[in-house]
């Protein structure tokens, strides 16, 4: 309409002036309803083809969208385990958490058995430790007694061997060859005890710690099992939709307790889908307005920070059944991220909710470039300036949003 109105002013009112003022037509006289259709045939002729340019020009280089959102990223409350809730430290559907704070705790029985178990079993390592060790000692004495023994068989062999040497026949051979047989009883003792230490140090050394090793890991896994069974928030934030109650069932994979929303969720970039034909035309660092429902009667300057390479309805998953091209009922937009050119701008825009947001097309970096000429440069000012046009016209629609929906809208 009100593009209709500026082009009548360059049009249909000319026209009128001369037919008035140049052949002297009066309206209401030469000019009545039935007669403007032929009187103004020119000048209505021209506003409808300039109100249709105008149009297309505002709205293909100063693109505009309703479909606006501030959307936000939840992180949904879900154990790792499944289990059935023994405690709720979280009072309320809706209340504010700190990084860490405990949020609800499952049933922890199997898993404190099991800590308690891996805490008796690194004892019970301990005490072999201890146990060993008093091995080592006692084998040590077997190893001095094996040796005493061994030598005191040794030198009664050698006296005896000796005396043999002297006077043959003093010394029975049979007497020689008992000592010889015990002198390898006691050398075979004597290799024993030491092996038996040997064994007893190995344990000491090598085995036992890997037993003990192996226990603290079990101990630590037995913790982390613990652990799990205490949710946390994972980031500081709000808990909304939380109902749930000592005694519920939670399970990871069907069921969740609820959802946090972090702190700043949806309040810094606003995701705007543009028809597919902006595509060559949007682009990052052009300027925009936006206008929440959420926040009435407000222009929000913002700037283009992205503009998304690929239409997500054209995206698809490998499966079983080839793609068609008609199950793309809806075509789908050219995704924008714009974010406020000043600090605070989306401050009291609710996250989530909708906005309408106009882009503005800027060609004055190519209007200043030497290479432009004077027509070009008067076509590419026209383009820019036409922008004024829809900026009024987001402000029109700002203006009456709060009547539009509380008025019109069948409330």
């Amino acid at each position: 309409m009100l593009e209709l109105l500026l082009c009548s002013l360059l049009t249909i009112f000319p026209d009128y002036l001369y037919r008035r003022y140049r052949q002297g037509k009066r309206l209401g006289k030469e000019i009545t309803f039935y007669s403007v259709w032929f009187e103004l045939r020119w000048g209505i002729t021209a506003c409808l083809m300039l109100t249709v340019a105008l149009i297309t020009v505002i709205f293909y280089f100063h693109p505009s969208t309703t479909t606006a959102t501030l959307f936000y990223r939840t992180v949904p409350i879900i154990p790792e385990t499944m289990g059935r809730v023994s405690e709720v430290h979280v009072g309320s559907i809706s209340a504010p958490v700190k990084k860490g704070d405990v949020i609800f705790k499952l049933d922890s029985a199997k898993q404190e058995a099991a800590l308690e178990t891996a805490r008796r079993k690194i004892a019970e390592v301990d005490a072999a430790l201890l146990a060993a060790q008093a091995d080592i000692l006692k084998a040590e004495g077997q190893i001095q007694e094996a040796k005493g023994a061994y030598q005191q068989a040794s030198d009664e062999l050698d006296t005896k061997r000796e005396l043999q040497k002297r006077s043959p026949g003093m010394v029975p051979q049979r007497d020689i060859e008992k000592l010889e047989v015990l002198l390898t009883g006691r050398q075979g003792a004597l290799d024993s005890a030491t092996a038996s230490k040997q064994s007893t140090m190995s344990r000491v050394s090598a085995l036992l710690p890997a037993e003990r090793a192996s226990a603290e890991a079990a101990m630590a896994e037995a913790q982390v099992d613990l652990d799990k069974t205490y949710v946390r928030a994972g980031v500081d934030g709000r808990v909304e939709q939380f109902g749930l109650r000592v005694g519920d069932i939670v399970n990871p994979m069907i069921r969740s307790a609820g959802i946090l929303i972090p702190d700043g969720a949806g309040r810094q970039t606003l995701s705007a889908g543009f028809g597919q034909i902006e595509a060559q035309v949007m682009k990052v660092g052009m300027v925009a307005e936006a206008s929440c429902i959420s926040k009435p009667w407000t222009i929000i300057p913002m700037v283009v920070t992205g503009v998304q390479d690929y239409i997500a309805a054209g995206q698809f998953r490998g499966g079983e059944q080839l793609v068609e091209a008609q199950q793309v009922q809806v075509p789908g937009t050219i995704l924008a991220f714009l974010e406020p050119i000043y600090k605070g701008g989306l401050d009291g825009v609710t996250p989530g909710s909708s906005c309408i947001v106009n882009a503005y097309t800027s060609n004055h970096d190519l209007i200043a470039a030497k290479e432009t000429g004077v027509f070009k440069g008067f076509v590419l000012h026209a383009v820019d300036a036409v922008g004024f046009v829809h900026a009024m016209l987001l402000r029109v629609q700002a203006l009456l949003l709060p009547i539009k929906t509380l008025v019109l809208s069948g409330h």
